[in-house]
């Protein structure tokens, strides 16, 4: 007859830290559940502009977001797109805004029975009834860049000339815009650009990036350097300007950029200019849809001109 003998403790103290790892590895080895504590989710309501369904994206002026972001008008990505069937340019619409740190789109999206007025201008203020536009080229590869004169962030005057020698990327943005896929994307797109180039220790040093408002009266030197601060900037590589609006605008539009007051809001396009260190064109950069290092090499190549 066998006789099971009692477990001494401390081989049973063994078996309880053992079976305590395992359920420790196997909580850290299952898969990860998804959970949305970084969604946030906005009702809204505008009015449809444009459609387009290849690309499963709408445009619509919508009323200001409580909360979020003041009215205008924008292409909103939709996840489902069978919603975009049966609307047209003109129909009222309800929709949800979802919103992560990376990544922007909109659900339910519904035609409304009774028809919207465009928002009122209550948030977006401008300098005046009308602006003051130059006549100004398409700027085009090869083009020397225009001198223009700016303010940054330090309430300091710069010129564009002052940078003669140094390979430029230029791009747009309003500080009040925080959809995650426009103006945000392309400070967070400079941002990991300036990351790649640092390192890399053969890379060049003769560069620098410049990020342009076209909202001055709202954008303040203090206002771009609480924005740039945010978007953890390095002062000695990245610059944000303001200045006289007549001289932002004629600079975006060489570039193809375009931004105008609509209703409440503002509309725009998304342009990423490449200058290189002789202080002509090199690349137009258009939407949001390339990469750190996609710019990083261009950067690279343009500060080898010599």
């Amino acid at each position: 007859m066998n006789i099971q003998q009692p477990t001494p403790p401390h081989v049973r103290k063994f078996w309880a830290l053992a079976g305590i790892l395992v359920c420790w590895l196997t909580t850290l080895t299952a898969p990860a559940q998804v959970t949305a504590t970084n969604l946030q989710t906005f009702a809204a309501q505008g009015i449809v502009r444009e459609i387009d369904a290849g690309a499963h994206t709408v445009s619509i002026q919508h009323d200001a977001v409580p909360g979020y972001m003041p009215a205008m008008t924008m292409p909103f990505a939709v996840k489902d797109p069978r919603e975009l069937s049966g609307l047209t340019p003109g129909d009222s619409v309800a929709f949800e805004i979802k919103i992560t740190p990376k990544d922007g789109w909109i659900e339910h999206l519904r035609k409304l029975a009774v028809s919207l007025a465009p928002a009122a201008d209550t948030n977006i203020h401008t300098t005046g009834p009308f602006r003051l536009v130059r006549d100004v080229d398409p700027l085009n590869v090869g083009d020397p860049l225009p001198d223009y004169g700016f303010t940054n962030e330090l309430g300091q005057p710069v010129r564009l000339s002052d940078f003669h020698g140094q390979a430029l990327a230029i791009t747009f943005i309003f500080t009040r815009c925080p959809y995650p896929n426009f103006c945000p994307r392309m400070s967070e797109l400079f941002h990991d650009t300036l990351a790649v180039l640092a390192q890399n220790p053969a890379g060049p040093t003769n560069y620098h990036f410049l990020t342009v408002s076209f909202d001055p009266d709202f954008d303040t030197p203090a206002q771009l350097k609480t924005y740039a601060e945010f978007h953890q900037y390095d002062p000695p590589r990245w610059s944000f300007l303001t200045g006289q609006l007549i001289d932002i605008t004629a600079l975006a539009d060489g570039f193809g950029m375009k931004f105008w007051h609509e209703g409440a809001g503002i509309n725009h396009n998304l342009r990423t200019a490449v200058v290189n260190a002789r202080g002509r064109v090199q690349k137009v950069l258009i939407g949001n849809s390339w990469t750190a290092e996609s710019l990083a090499a261009e950067i690279s190549k343009a500060a080898m001109v010599k």
